[in-house]
């Protein structure tokens, strides 16, 4: 691995699914507003570190500083 990589940050490899999903929900997003195949894109982007889940459960923060990674 080069200097210059390490430098710039990891990267995170995500499907075009995922992408989607994060060009669709920038921000933030209601859980309870996901259907049953997008909560299971969501979790695969928490597992990830892309989205966190908000104390109460119940909202999905986006962690990425680009809105396009």
């Amino acid at each position: 691995m080069k200097i210059i990589q390490l430098i710039g940050g990891l990267s995170t490899p995500i499907t075009n699914e995922e992408r989607g999903f994060i060009q669709q929900h920038p921000t933030a997003v209601k859980i309870t507003s996901l259907g049953e195949h997008e909560q299971w894109v969501a979790q695969n982007l928490v597992r990830k570190g892309i989205y966190t889940i908000s104390k109460d459960s119940n909202t999905l923060y986006n962690n990425l500083n680009e809105s396009d990674s």
